[in-house]
């Protein structure tokens, strides 16, 4: 969280199902493995971080 928004989360809601949330948007997301679920967070955090 930043200044109490949520700017990258993944979850997964039931009804929802998985899915992750960038900034405002909320985008499907296909769980695999732990470690591209890792590998996939962080790579989000970056482009925040970068943006």
């Amino acid at each position: 969280m930043v200044a109490g928004q949520c700017v990258v989360r993944y979850d997964n809601e039931a009804g929802k199902g998985d899915h992750r949330h960038l900034g405002e948007r909320e985008l499907p997301y296909r769980f695999s493995t732990l470690q591209a679920l890792l590998g996939d967070f962080w790579r989000d955090v970056d482009n925040w971080r970068s943006e």
